[in-house]
């Protein structure tokens, strides 16, 4: 078992070692273009470095005053804040993000004018490294200005702009508007490039603010806010994020400011109604007990006026709270009240109605600001006008069923009343008159002590100017930028510049129909390769010879030892050579196979059978008018067409003589059959160099009469279509018999010039060998 595992372990190892090889094979041929394609990506994402704005992220963090979550002020700070309203965080971070709070900031920071430094890699902001800034007279109809060049002149404090010079602090009428320059108190550092500045429209600096601004509570149990802004100037983000705290604690303290203005405004008015009312009973009772003798009351009119008085408090303040109500429902119901005061819920026991009440105001205020700027077919505005809508019939509901409550209520009292009334009939009529003067009294006294308590308390809310928020953390900006980020852009170069590579050169394979790879070949066909023969620079047809240690040379030698397995009759063998096409060296690898064999001191013939185009003579430097076809017409014997060649003593060559116009049906002939027999007697091996198998049929007459068959495929020159059907063709009838395959021409790929054909670093045999010899054949050497 354990063997097993570690063979199952040895298989895995091998695999994945022989894939990476085979990419390191396919690839390594091209790395000077992989070195090109990666420094252009990193050199291009240097240049996107260098040409994008740097981005800093801006921090702050501020805390709500929410009692749910344990953020309220103490109780006695909250009877005094008697106006300030519950916050809900998701509510908060709204208001955050809504425009008209940044609005208010790109003005307050005059956000609309941007001041840049000129840089070979484009723009810089100098935010911080301007010596001024600008204000416009009119920054709702600012006009867009893209670029306009200046200078600061620290001598006479002027703004120079062209041949104008502007003094600072005064409201000019310049080409570009009525602004004023204002020198920059907060500047960092003198800029070192020249300066220019542009105008851009309020609303798009409030949009893009607006979309860079992040604003989310720090945990779904706290009431933190976190605020973040990405910038280009870490100050510039700083001041925005400080500046839109304060505009927004101004805006709720001035929200609390108006609520009790009105509160107070109504209840003065009340006041003075009461005094009023009071000092006349006053004047009455005092009338009453003068004119009429009434001093006191007796024990049983008291505790009867007693209950008469409790009972009229509650009715005066059902009836105030009805009269808070009818009021409330009058606000409501008004079609144009968003610039009106809204009316006061103090006294009123339901929560929600004041709640109901801020956020209609709230939305009629902001349907009235953006309809001064915008169409009333605007998105925005008809959202607003349908949630003022969806508000108003919950407010009327609620205030109707405070109503029915109340009068339900009232109606009891009135009931109660009735019955104490009846009961004090029986009272004296001077004490009755007496207590019913004082009833009065006593309820106008309660009044305006109630109204009194809450003037104080109004006063005491608006005196109260404690912020409802909490800053934990005042604007920080990172110490580094945050985007571009350098390490992935570099990341992303690195990838790319191998990813590009391998996609060009996979595209190049992919649309080529020619063999290139042994594995393609293996695929293919399942002929056996039994031999490989790289391109020869040199163009020499003979690359072996004795004494002679080129790589070529050797790879011919390993040729020669693989066809000592073929077999053959005593040993002797017939070996037919063709190939799919003219020009894949099959006369090449015929010739210096038989020169190969022939060193080995075995008879070796060479039979030039392409007898439509053939190549022999001409790599033999020789020339014979007669020949193969002489022979098979009847016109000369054997022994007159058989050569010796000057190249070994071993080597004999039968060229292929007259070419006939009938070449394959010579071929066809007995005496082609009665060659090979008397050839074989003589010679230990005989090679034939035939026609290419796809063109002709002379190699399918030949293939049947020989051992075995070499069939010669050129690298990156024979189509992968041929060889699919010459594997279909194994199957068939006619076949060539005992095919191989040999893999002629191997190129270096890519850039290594000097190495094995797949692109491996085989580099070649040192050559021994004397210069080649270039002797004349003998014109009858057989003998």
């Amino acid at each position: 078992m354990a063997q097993l595992i570690s063979k199952n372990i040895h298989n895995r190892n091998s695999e994945n070692k022989s894939g990476f090889n085979d990419i390191l094979f396919k690839y390594l041929p091209y790395w000077p273009i992989f070195i090109l394609v990666l420094a252009a990506c990193l050199g291009g994402a240097w240049f996107y470095l260098k040409i994008t704005p740097k981005l800093y992220e801006t921090s702050a963090s501020v805390m709500l005053k929410d009692e749910k979550k344990g953020s309220s002020d103490g109780q006695t700070v909250n009877q005094l804040n008697a106006l300030s309203e519950k916050r809900i965080v998701e509510n908060e971070i709204e208001i955050f993000q809504s425009r008209t709070l940044m609005q208010e900031v790109v003005h307050n920071l005059k956000l609309y004018v941007n001041f840049f430094e000129e840089d070979r890699f484009g723009a810089k902001p100098a935010y911080s490294t301007s010596p001024v800034y600008i204000q416009l007279a009119d920054p709702q109809n600012i006009k867009k200005i893209k670029k306009v060049g200046f200078k600061f002149s620290e001598k006479d404090s002027t703004v120079i702009i062209g041949k104008n010079k502007y003094p600072l602090n005064q409201f000019l009428n310049t080409p570009y508007g009525n602004m004023k320059f204002i020198a920059n108190k907060f500047q960092k550092a003198d800029p070192k490039n020249p300066l220019f500045f542009s105008f851009s429209e309020t609303q798009a600096v409030t949009a893009s603010l607006i979309s860079a601004l992040k604003a989310s509570p720090s945990t779904k149990l706290t009431s933190v806010l976190l605020l973040k802004i990405r910038d280009t100037d870490p100050k510039r983000g700083e001041d925005i994020l400080n500046e839109l705290i304060e505009v927004y604690n101004r805006a709720a303290f001035s929200e609390k400011q108006r609520l009790a203005d009105s509160t107070s405004a109504l209840l003065v008015s009340r006041l003075k109604l009461v005094e009023q009312e009071l000092s006349d009973i006053e004047k009455k009772s005092k009338n009453y007990k003068s004119s009429r003798g009434a001093v006191d009351i007796g024990t049983q009119g008291r505790l009867f006026l007693e209950n008469v008085v409790a009972t009229d408090n509650q009715l005066t303040n059902i009836n105030s709270q009805l009269s808070s109500l009818q009021e409330v429902e009058k606000y409501v119901l008004s079609k144009d009240n968003a610039a009106g005061t809204v009316p006061s819920t103090q006294g009123l026991s339901d929560p929600m109605l004041p709640d109901l009440i801020n956020k209609k105001y709230q939305l009629e205020l902001e349907y009235e600001k953006l309809k001064k700027t915008t169409g009333e077919n605007n998105p925005i505005l008809t959202s607003i006008k349908d949630q003022i809508n969806k508000i108003k019939p919950s407010l009327l509901e609620n205030i109707q069923n405070q109503k029915k409550n109340l009068e339900a209520t009232r109606l009891n009292m009135n009931s109660a009343n009735n019955s104490y009334s009846s009961m004090l009939h029986s009272i004296p009529q001077k004490e009755m008159e007496l207590i019913e003067i004082s009833r009065e009294q006593a309820i106008k006294s309660n009044l305006y002590a109630f109204l009194l308590q809450k003037k104080e308390e109004s006063d005491l809310a608006q005196v109260y100017n404690i912020s409802e928020t909490r800053v934990i953390d005042y604007a920080e900006a990172s110490a580094l930028p945050v985007s571009p980020n350098k390490m992935m852009a570099y990341g992303l170069a690195l990838v790319l510049g191998l990813i590009l590579p391998i996609g060009l050169l996979s595209i190049k394979e992919l649309f080529n129909n020619k063999i290139l790879y042994r594995k393609e070949i293996e695929k293919l066909t399942d002929a056996p390769i039994i031999g490989e023969i790289v391109h020869d620079n040199s163009k020499e047809a003979i690359v072996i010879q004795e004494g002679k240690r080129t790589f070529i040379a050797e790879q011919f030698r390993r040729l020669r030892a693989s066809l000592g397995y073929l077999g053959g009759k005593s040993g002797k063998k017939k070996i037919l050579v063709t190939s799919s096409l003219p020009a894949e060296g099959k006369s090449f690898v015929a010739l210096n196979l038989a020169l190969s064999l022939a060193l080995t001191d075995k008879r070796v013939i060479l039979l030039e059978l392409d007898l439509s185009n053939p190549s022999l003579s001409n790599k033999l430097n020789t020339k014979y008018d007669k020949g193969a076809s002489n022979y098979l017409t009847g016109e000369l014997e054997p022994e007159d067409v058989i050569k010796r060649t000057a190249v070994h003593k071993n080597l004999f060559f039968l060229p292929a003589g007259t070419l006939p116009e009938n070449p394959s049906e010579l071929l066809l002939t007995e005496k082609l059959k009665t060659l090979l027999v008397y050839l074989e007697d003589i010679f230990d091996v005989i090679i034939i160099d035939s026609a290419p198998a796809s063109l002709l049929s002379d190699a399918y007459v030949l293939s049947p009469m020989c051992d075995t068959t070499l069939y010669v495929v050129k690298h990156g020159y024979t189509p992968k279509s041929y060889l699919e059907r010459l594997d279909e063709e194994t199957d068939s009838e006619n076949q060539l018999s005992n095919m191989k395959i040999v893999f002629n021409g191997i190129r270096s790929r890519g850039f290594l010039k000097k190495g094995y054909g797949y692109g491996y670093g085989y580099g070649y045999i040192h050559d021994n060998s004397l210069k080649k010899m270039k002797r004349p054949l003998a014109k009858n050497s057989f003998n």
